[in-house]
């Protein structure tokens, strides 16, 4: 749902209107528009800083596309190379590195993620 309200908007529209298409031609007219007015009503929202109007559109898509994919399981994987190719790299995770160098009688305390040091 976060790229609904981004230029690749009518791409997002189209792979997923395609995916409905190949599960439930007759309901696939009415998700484009159902995609359209969600798309409306997420630039509102964030305009105007709704955070839970934002939060609600966002679920209720997910659980729309999770309810296709339980039904059509066969879809997972065309809606994979769609968040793919519009998202690239979005799956993939950064990899953490620390370098440090220490001299004299220098410390250094590294972490990758919180560090709680009491030192008296």
């Amino acid at each position: 749902m976060t790229l609904l309200a981004t230029d690749t908007w009518q791409s997002v529209r189209e792979g997923l209107v395609r995916l409905w298409r190949r599960a439930r031609p007759d309901r696939a007219q009415a998700i484009a528009g159902e995609l359209d007015s969600s798309r409306d009503e997420l630039l509102i929202a964030q305009a105007s800083g709704d955070r839970e109007t934002e939060a609600e559109i966002r679920a209720e898509w997910q659980g729309r596309v999770r309810r296709l994919l339980t039904a059509h399981p066969e879809l997972a994987e065309d809606l994979g190379a769609l968040l793919a190719e519009l998202a690239p790299g979005a799956g993939a995770r950064p990899v953490p590195t620390q370098q440090a160098i220490a001299s004299g009688e220098a410390r250094i305390y590294q972490a990758g993620r919180d560090l709680h040091l009491d030192q008296r």
